[in-house]
Parts: structure tokens; sequence; C-alpha cells
């Protein structure tokens, strides 16, 4: 007998179960429209197990089964036979075959010809397959297998199904290549193996008696190997990493990563380089509730380089602890420690933490704590100066400690306050620094009174700033303590004018925006007091409308000045985004400068400032343009000038330039960029999504050149070229990083990515080409939508 396509329910409990699905659905929905029409909380939703995302084991158990094909045959609650377009549909499982065989009592189904099953997004395709479908016991006879995770797939003489989420494939393969039409395709890359065992609990998968081939050829035998089926962390070796540079010649790292907790992990990395010896790095890092870190740290004996033993370490420490006081929050508390064995470690070990190839290595403990408006702090800070006899650097001063304290207000009764103290006891080398180490202890009272309109604003503000110093030794006029009472007027003011404006078909809100600041500051000697903190304040838009020509708390400089400032803006009427942005402003000192930071500079003088010229353009989504100047109106010279523009016109296209100069100091350009080479040719690509790249068969070039006019030669430089095949990434980068005037740093990087399984190459040199290059993208970003067990539904 030929029935026509139906469903079919051998059991009558799952009919009353599907039944109570239903009955819940509804309820459900009812509870949920209800709720809806409660004025107290009209967008009230109910959650619905029905859609929960991941299945119970009860619901997997009491779930009906389903069965559906041309002809059905068998006995209620014993047996059923399905044959031709057979389907059996139970939970998440679907099972597709020529003929299906399922025995109820002992829920064993049987399944031949064309066999074809989808668990959770799993592919499995076959002649045939025997399987306990509740507990997904079972075995699949030449399967052919895709994963939803990773979208990897292979073939194998066979698989045996252990549990759900456990699976051993024999004489098996696994790729991400995409698999084409035709009987002689193979695979860029694939993984053959004598078994591969895959746990989706832990989300991994281990090979055993492998081989890694690569364009047919084996390129890694791996006895052994496991490998992650998503981004989730696993103990194990990672991929080994090489490069070359012209200091430790070939270099060579095995690192081996160890989960050690969901909040603990660990990443050892013993490392051979040929010209120097061995080095082993650790990497730690941890994650409680009230505290958090990371621990760096390398260790090389008996470095050939040198002729000494190398250390590295760097720790970052954040927590939170209870102070246990009413009304007082807790304390939080920072480290940052950075120490290295020698003055010539910044240089040898170039491809280290950036934070330990500088030549200031901070040591630093921090705690901060705060009650209602007042808030304190105690900070130490100690400093490690890496020498060079040829740059010799004076060391900055360690604070061992510092102490601060502030509160204030805003808006009582119109009116904004704050007070700030600090005391510091500052420490250096004396034969470096050439002044004493001094206890230096200061207040800072401000108020203000802002009147703000969306026409304009206008805010005086008063402050005063005192100073006592307690030094280690003699001044020059013979004293061992000094003071210092700094008082300062302040008043800001500016307006906002707007008009709706049109240029070149498209229409703008412009805006005139002019800003008028006034200080006075008097005149206080404090030339005999010795500078611990404080430097010039750079000139740009920020600082000509400051109060203080100088950052820091040792130097006040005296002031009668105004500035004058116009802005214009043109806006988006609809989205207000700004498209273009000018700005000028210039100082008028009706008195000269007496302090200064040292005896050494030479002082302002009454009269005009230099002009400050600033320009900011978004022409489109492509094209940006950013420029600010600092022109001499007496000399008819610029003075400084920093002049960068961007094209972005897509994915995977960007080209940044930029030209910076001071007179008298420095003039560079800095070019970099990221193109796909195939636009050469006309082809354009296509938008794969980010993180995709834009399709199979195309290539990249990198790079950043970083060029001295007055020096005549390249400061560092950057070439690269990047492949995307589709299942497999290729990199090849030169860099080269100048560390003096006369030596630098050159590095080969290079990388070959199988898309989803291992990396091989230098370690991850796509951190270098970020650092580098603005708005870098790379071509496979980790991530990504994530699998929902409603997309798999057949």
């Amino acid at each position: 007998m030929r029935l026509t396509p139906r469903l079919f329910q051998p059991a009558s409990p799952c009919v009353r179960y599907a039944v109570l699905q239903c009955l819940a659905l509804c309820g459900s929905l009812w509870a949920s429209m209800a709720l809806a029409q409660e004025p107290s909380d009209p967008l009230a939703l109910q959650p619905s197990p029905v859609l929960s995302e991941a299945l119970s084991p009860q619901q997997r158990r009491e779930a009906p089964v389903f069965l559906q094909g041309d002809q059905i045959s068998g006995r209620s609650d014993l047996e059923t036979v399905v044959q031709g377009d057979a389907v059996m549909r139970k939970a998440d499982t679907v099972i597709h075959a020529d003929r299906l065989e399922y025995d109820q009592p002992t829920d064993q189904a049987r399944a031949i010809g064309h066999v074809r099953i989808n668990r959770a997004g799993n592919l499995y395709e076959g002649p045939l397959l025997e399987l306990k479908v509740e507990r997904f016991e079972g075995f699949f006879q030449q399967p052919v297998y895709h994963f939803a995770n990773g979208d990897a797939h292979g073939e194998a003489a066979r698989a045996e199904f252990q549990d759900e989420n456990h699976t051993v494939v024999f004489d098996a393969t696994y790729t991400t290549c995409r698999r084409l039409p035709g009987p002689s395709w193979m695979p860029d890359w694939v993984l053959r193996a004598a078994s591969i065992s895959l746990d989706n609990d832990e989300e991994v998968g281990v090979a055993n008696g492998a081989y890694l081939y690569f364009k047919g050829v084996p390129i890694l035998p791996v006895p052994a190997i496991s490998f992650p089926l998503t981004e989730k962390r696993k103990s194990g070796l990672l991929p080994p990493t090489f490069g070359i540079d012209n200091i430790s010649g070939t270099t060579l790292a095995m690192p081996y990563y160890w989960n050690i907790a969901p909040n603990l992990d660990a990443t050892l990395t013993p490392t051979l380089m040929t010209s120097r010896g061995v080095d082993l790095g650790v990497t730690l890092r941890y994650l409680e509730p009230s505290y958090n870190g990371r621990v760096v740290a390398d260790s090389m004996p008996g470095d050939k380089l040198r002729g000494l033993d190398r250390w590295g370490l760097a720790w970052t420490h954040n927590a939170t602890i209870n102070s246990g006081l009413p009304n007082i929050s807790p304390v939080g508390l920072a480290l940052n420690i950075n120490r290295v064995s020698d003055d010539n470690y910044w240089r040898d070990f170039t491809s280290s933490e950036a934070f330990l190839t500088q030549r200031l290595l901070p040591a630093d403990a921090l705690a901060s704590w705060s009650s209602g408006p007042v808030s304190g702090t105690v900070h130490v800070l100690k400093w490690q100066i890496l020498q060079d006899p040829a740059s010799p650097i004076v060391p900055p001063y360690d604070r061992l400690p510092q102490l601060t304290a502030h509160t204030g207000q805003s808006n009582v009764q119109g009116f904004d306050w704050a007070l700030d103290g600090d005391f510091t006891q500052f420490e250096a080398d004396r034969v470096l620094t050439g002044q004493p180490n001094a206890q230096r202890t200061f207040a800072l009272a401000q108020i203000s009174r802002p009147w703000l309109a969306p026409q304009g604003f206008i805010t005086p503000k008063l402050q005063l700033h005192a100073a006592a110093y307690q030094f280690d030794g003699l001044l020059a006029d013979g004293s061992q303590s000094a003071t210092s009472v700094v008082p300062t007027f302040s008043l800001d003011s500016g307006l906002v004018f707007e008009r709706e404006s049109t240029f070149l078909g498209r229409n703008y809100v412009q805006t005139l925006e002019p800003r008028a600041f006034y200080v006075y500051t008097p005149f206080r000697n404090q030339s005999n007091l010795p500078n611990y903190d404080t430097g010039v304040a750079d000139f740009n838009f920020a600082s000509i409308y400051s109060e203080n020509a100088f950052v820091g708390h040792d130097k006040i400089s005296d002031n009668n000045l105004l500035t004058l400032g116009l802005t214009t803006r043109f806006l988006d009427p609809d989205s207000g985004s700004q498209y273009a942005r000018f700005g000028i402003a210039q100082r008028l000192r009706f008195d000269p400068q007496q302090v200064t930071i040292n005896s050494a500079a030479s002082p302002a003088q009454s009269g005009l400032s230099d002009v400050l010229l600033g320009a900011e353009v978004n022409l489109n989504d492509r094209w940006t343009l950013d420029s600010t100047t600092q022109y001499n109106p007496l000399t008819d010279q610029s003075v400084r000038a920093t002049v960068g523009a961007r094209y972005n016109p897509g994915s995977y296209r960007v080209f940044n330039a930029a030209y910076r100069y001071q007179r008298a100091f420095s003039e560079q350009i800095d070019l970099s960029w990221q193109w796909p080479i195939n636009d050469l040719w006309g082809d354009r690509g296509r938008d794969m999504g980010a993180g995709r790249g834009q399709g199979e068969g195309r290539y990249y070039a990198l790079g950043r050149t970083n060029y001295s006019m007055d020096q005549g030669k390249l400061i560092d430089t950057l070439l690269g070229v990047e492949y995307d095949a589709g299942c497999w990434l290729g990199r090849v980068v030169f860099s080269r990083t100048q560390t003096s005037t006369s030596t630098a740093v050159e590095r080969w990087i290079f990388q070959l990515e199988f898309v989803g399984f291992t990396r091989l190459g230098t370690a991850d040199p796509r951190a270098t080409l970020t650092q580098n290059i603005s708005r870098y993208q790379n071509l496979r970003d980790a991530g990504g939508a994530s699998k929902s067990r409603f997309s798999n539904f057949e």
C-alpha cells in the first residue's frame, strides 16, 4: 500500500506530551497578551521554555518521534518501517534515508541508502547508520561530515557515536576548504589521521597518527594533536612560531597553553635563538570577582649576545578591597610592575611586550577610595631608567609616596567648586638631576559660576595655588624650604550662531562659534624653586584656552592675556554628524611673561602670539582630512604643522598619509596602507562581511614608511603582502625599526594560517600590522554570529 507523505506518532504518551506542549505554548502566549494589556507595564514579556536555546535532558527524553515517508508499516508501540524518502525527527535530530527502521522499545533506528543525519547542525551522510536515537549511540559507515562550528568537513571509513557530544571517526580527514564540484577536487590543506575524536563538551578535537598536508605535500607530522572546534580555550601545544632578525638570528618558539581553570590560565614559551641561546617566557592570567591581573616574565641564562643572564618582568594587578567602614567605598588597588635585567634589554628584545621595550620602566602601586564628594589616593612610583651613553636620560623623580585628596561639587546655588591637595616625596639621583630631593605639599582651590544657554556661555573662575617645599639639601640661596602662593582669575565666554546653508547641492547647518578667554595671574617669583614634575604645555587648541602655560605644580606662569578664537562647523541637518570644522585662535599678551620653566627657557613677550589654524574635513565616507598649523605672522613662517589624510573607500582598503613639521627639529612624512593588489587588474572583490576578507584568490599590499626629510633617510619601515585563499592565509612582512641613530632591528615575519585549525610561522604578525597601519582589518576575525538550534531545522 502506498501512502501520501504524512506525520505519524507511534506512541500515545508522545501524543499526550505534544498536546501538553501545545497547551503550554498557547497558555504562555495568552499570558503574554494579558500582561501586555496591563496599563502598569505594557511591554512586559514572559519567558517561554519552548523558545529556550538548549534542550534539557528531560525535554529530549520526552520529545515525540515523527516519521514520514512514501510507505509506512509496523506495529503500534513496537516497530515501524518507513520506505521511500524516509524521514525521522526527534528533538534536534533529523534522519533521512531510503529505508528507515525504528524499534521503539529499544529506541534503535537503522537507516539504509542515502542516509543523512542532522544533529544540532552537524551533518553526516553515508550508506548505513545504526543509532540509539535518545542516547545518540551507534555507528555510521563511510560517512561524509560537515560541522556547524568552524564550517569544517571531511570523510571517514567509519564514525562511532559514543553519545550526543562525543564522536570518533576512523581513517578520517578534516579541512575547512570549501568543497568544489567534481570528483578530482582536492582541498588545499587537509589533516589526515588514523582517528579523530570530537568532543563537543570541551569543544576540542584530538587527532592521532596524523599528517597535515598542504598542496598535496605533507608538511607537519603530528602523532597526536588537539585542535579547537570553536574559540573556546583548551590546554595543549600551540603552533610553533619562527622568525628571522639581525640580532637573534633564526628563532623557533614552541608555546604551550595551560587552561588551569575557567578563571586562570598560563602560556609557557621556550624559544631557541640561534645567535643567542634559549629564552623561556611565561604569561599568567587570572580573574576573580574582586581582583584580576596578568604576569609576563622571561629568562635567558647566558645570553651569547651580551654575555649576561637576561630577564624581564611585567605584572599588572587590579583589585577591590572592602574597606569595612560605613559610607566609605571599597578601596581600589592597582599595581603595575615593570623591570628588566639590564640597560640594553629594550633594544635586544624588540619582539617582547611593548611595555618592556621602553627606556623608562615604571613600578607603581595605587590605592584609591571615596566617600561622597571626597576621594583620595596613595601612590608609590619608582622608575627603572635604561641608560644609553650615546643619548642619556635625565631620570624622572620617584614618588615615595604621593598622597592626594579631592573634593568638590557642581551647581551649588549655580556655583562649581573643587579643592585638591597633594603631598609627594620626590627622590632621584642628585648627581644626575642637579637639584636636591624634596617633600612638596600643595593645595589648589577653585570656584566658578557658569552661565550656560543654547546660544552661548560665560564662566568666571577664581583659583588659588599654594605650595610648600622641604628640601634634603640647601638651595642656591642657602635656604632649605620654600613656599609659593599664586592666585588666578579667568573669564571664559563663547557664542553659538547657526544658519542653514547649501554647498555642492548638499544641505548643511553651519555654525559660527566665537570664543574669548581672558586670564590674569600676577607675577610671583618662583625662580628659586626646583622642578620635579612640571613641563611646558603643548601649544594646541586645548592649551590655548587654559590658565597655566605649564603642566605640573612646581611653576605657575604669570599671565595677563586674552585669547580670541573662532570656529565654524558644517553639520548634517538630520543626523548632526560633522562634515567639516575650521578654527583659528591667537593670544594677545598684555605683559611679558616672567616665570619660565628654567633659567635657559625664553619667556613669552607681550603682543600677539603665533596663530593656531585647524581644519578637519570629512568629504564623504571615504575621505578624511585633518590639519593643525602654528604660524608666526612676524616671520611669515610655520613653526609647527601637522597635516593628515585618510582614504578609506571600503573594507580592506585604506591609505593614510601624514606630514609633521617642527622648525629646526624635525620634518617627517608617514605613509601607511592596506590595499587589494587585485584592484590593479580590475578584480574588485566582494563584500563578505566583517572579518571574512573580500573573496578567495586575492592579494593585499601592506606597509608603512616613516621618512625623515631633514635626515634624508627612512626611520621605520614595514612592507608586506597577505594572500587569502579562502581556507588558508599567507603573510610575509619585512620590518625595520630604528633603535638609535646608528642601529636598527630588521625582522622577517612569516605566517601560514589554516583557517579554523592552526597557524604556522611568526607569532601573530597581525598585532604588528594593527599597531603600524591605522584602520588595518584582519582577513579573518574570530567570532561571528552564534549558531542557534532554530537555524538548523530541516
